[in-house]
């Protein structure tokens, strides 16, 4: 860490006349190509009503409406959500089962895969909904391509269950913002010379594989799919421009970030994978930033040290394959902390009043950042005040009050200007409709094990807990014996003219990172391991890079090559971590706690809660049960995510003493009743943990 620096600041060269027109039409240009993707889009993309055939009215239907007939593909079998959205009353028929209703209406129905008969009866403007097995929560909108306007004999399906046209068209809409963001940032990438760009492009290969790799081998989780449901309704409501309260009452305990993003990956197919993929690139993404960020805070080597462990550390792995709301999270944070450390660089050296003008601007960008945060999670309203800490020690004194004044005013009031306008449900009411979902949200979650108890209000501390448990062994050694080295380094003189001041403001900035976060600690939201805290393992990581980088300097006056080395060792540790636990990170805790299997023993931390393993304990049933099986499925918490065999479900029992087949999950924390005659054929398990047990009983 010592020595010249490659780079000196990540800040924006001054522009040339050409670069300022550049930036003065590129909103313009931005927003034509919108308008253009979206006229485009209403032209080639028809509604679902429209891909059916309009029939006449029949007297037992309801007056005044419009009736549609034709055919649905149902992908798998079993119990179906089937409903609808009308301004007034309505009649929907599944082959020989009617819902009758208005406003919104919805009916379970058992149906078997395949080609069934469809008609609707409903006022224009009507919508159809359903949620095929395997999903549960708010329905979603029947996507086109699973609906024919013939009988079901006649009927061909060319990819049913999915919106592709409309993932195409999103992913248009997307690219723009992004175009528009590099364009705006241009100046800043011009500062990166090749072999860094070389740096950050092995740091996004490295990441992007190992979340790509396997991307569904932990199976469906537990809140996927509401997420996934919600998504895309959401990029559906935003290319139909439909804003009607109704359209984003969806998974309304939570902002929309989220499901914007991984909403157009839902367009794609029927299951979980692209949306996933998503979620992957967004985690990628805050690896690579990390680069730049822990760079410019210490050495670019640091920074990239940091970005190949954040690539390898399991819990950020885990949390890259899931629809949920951490891998926006973790962006978000990374990408404000960056622009609030060069937030600086670059300034006019003459005028302290176009030096102001300059920082506000950027300012304002932090802002909007720190809006798209709340906009994907409540929690990240902590960013807000890590960002003002950032500011507070990088501002040159002469700027300090002025930045913390306007800062002080700016940041909040274009963070919520940014909340509203990405949030329609925010536009007629923001705060009775901010007040309706945090009384959603605040409900009481399922106790869960805690240092041997099964409790939902655990103390405060919860999180550290977590934090400490779920990180690994190597990093968290690395991370304190290293600091410890660089703290006593900073109250020394570094040898290499370096100023003492800029070393301690660096560890500040890092005090500040992973202690902020924690603010959460003070909320009654004190539940689900680390998913509150994620920007906490970043953090954690830098400090394992820091780390590391601190003890070969220690250490290179007896060895140099130790520098390399350590780094390395530390990254093929943790490739055998991965390699070990894998594919269920969500359920990794380091050796210091003896890993997944003593955590599950004991009962110190949750392990088998979001849902991981149950598809291959359903599956296992669905090779080896008998036609007709009874199954007994109560067993397994998060049942919705049992997709058993269509046949199974109308042989579903109700006492596991009347079962063929009994799934039990989380078998190390949840009580089940288990007859003396059944034998357990079938386990699934991460690093001797237990996630699922199936048995079989065998009767004469």
């Amino acid at each position: 860490m010592s020595g010249p620096d490659p780079i000196t600041s990540l800040g924006p060269a001054p522009r040339s006349g050409a670069g300022r027109r550049v930036l003065a039409w590129w909103p313009l240009v931005s927003v034509l190509a919108i308008a253009l993707v979206l006229a485009v889009r209403s032209l080639v993309v028809s509604s679902p009503l429209q891909q059916l055939r309009v029939a006449t009215t029949l007297p037992t239907e309801p007056a005044g409406t419009v009736a549609y007939e034709g055919s649905i593909f149902l992908p798998r079998g079993g119990p179906y959500m089937f409903g609808f959205q009308s301004a007034g009353a309505a009649r929907l028929t599944i082959g020989t089962h009617v819902i009758d209703g208005s406003g919104s209406a919805k009916q379970r129905i058992v149906l078997p895969p395949g080609a069934t008969a469809l008609r609707f009866a409903a006022a224009p403007g009507a919508r159809m909904m359903w949620s095929p097995p395997g999903r549960r929560g708010d329905m979603e909108y029947v996507p086109t391509a699973s609906l024919a306007p013939v009988p079901p004999s006649q009927a061909h399906f060319a990819g049913a269950g999915a919106a592709r046209l409309d993932g195409v068209f999103a992913l248009m809409l997307l690219f723009i913002i992004v175009v528009g963001v590099l364009v705006a940032a241009r100046a800043r990438l011009a500062h990166l010379t090749r072999p860094q760009w070389l740096a950050l492009a092995a740091v996004a290969v490295v990441a992007l594989t190992l979340r790509l790799y396997d991307l569904g081998g932990a199976g469906q989780t537990w809140d996927e799919d509401a997420n996934w449901a919600a998504g895309r309704n959401y990029v559906t409501n935003l290319l139909d421009r439909d804003f009607r309260a109704a359209s984003w009452q969806w998974n309304y305990e939570h902002p929309p970030m989220m499901k914007y993003l991984m909403g157009i990956g839902a367009q794609f197919a029927d299951g979980f994978g692209p949306a996933r993929a998503v979620a992957a690139l967004l985690v990628t993404l805050s690896c690579v930033l990390l680069v730049p960020l822990v760079g410019r805070l210490f050495r670019w080597h640091v920074g990239v040290i940091a970005g190949l462990l954040a690539a390898l550390t399991p819990t950020l792995i885990a949390h890259s394959k899931v629809v949920g709301h951490e891998a926006p999270t973790l962006l978000w944070w990374t990408l404000g902390l960056l622009l609030a450390v060069t937030a600086f660089d670059h300034l006019p050296t003459d005028d302290d009043a176009a030096r102001l003008r300059v920082v506000l601007r950027r300012i304002i960008v932090l802002g909007i950042v720190l809006g798209l945060a709340v906009a994907s999670r409540f929690v990240n309203v902590l960013l807000g005040p890590l960002l003002g800490i950032v500011l507070l020690l990088a501002a040159p004194a002469p700027l300090r009050k002025s930045v913390l004044t306007w800062g002080a005013v700016l940041v909040p009031v274009v963070a919520f200007v940014t909340l509203v306008i990405v949030w329609p449900r925010l536009w007629t009411g923001p705060f009775a409709a901010l007040a309706e979902s945090w009384q959603k949200l605040k409900k009481p979650h399922s106790p869960e094990p805690f240092l041997g108890t099964v409790t939902n209000t655990p103390f405060p501390t919860y999180f550290l807990w977590y934090l400490m448990a779920t990180m690994p062994l190597g990093l968290l050694l690395t991370m304190v014996v290293g600091v410890a080295v660089r703290v006593r380094m900073w109250w020394r003189r570094s040898g290499h003219g370096q100023p003492d001041v800029v070393q301690r403001r660096a560890g500040w900035i890092m005090l500040a990172w992973l202690v902020v976060p924690l603010g959460v600690m003070a909320s009654p939201v004190r539940q689900d391991g680390v998913r509150y805290v994620m920007p906490c393992i970043l953090a954690m990581v830098t400090l394992a890079a820091v780390g590391a980088t601190a003890i070969g300097d220690y250490l290179a006056a007896r060895w140099q090559p130790i520098t390399r080395v350590l780094p390395a060792v530390l990254a093929a540790y943790l490739f055998v971590v991965c390699v070990r636990i894998h594919p269920y990170y969500l359920d990794y805790f380091g050796e210091h706690v003896g890993g997944p299997r003593n955590v599950a023993a004991r009962h110190w931390f949750e392990t088998a809660w979001w849902g991981e393993g149950v598809d291959r304990a359903v599956a296992y049933v669905n090779a080896h049960a008998a036609p007709g099986a009874r199954v007994y499925r109560d067993c397994i918490e998060p049942v919705h995510l049992a997709w058993f065999r269509g046949d199974l479900w109308n042989s579903m029992v109700a006492s596991p003493d009347a079962a063929d087949w009994i799934v039990v999950y989380s078998p190390s924390s949840r009580r089940c009743v288990i007859p003396k005659t059944a034998q357990l054929e079938f386990q699934v398990d991460a690093d001797g943990a237990p996630l699922a047990d199936v048995y079989h009983i065998v009767r004469p």
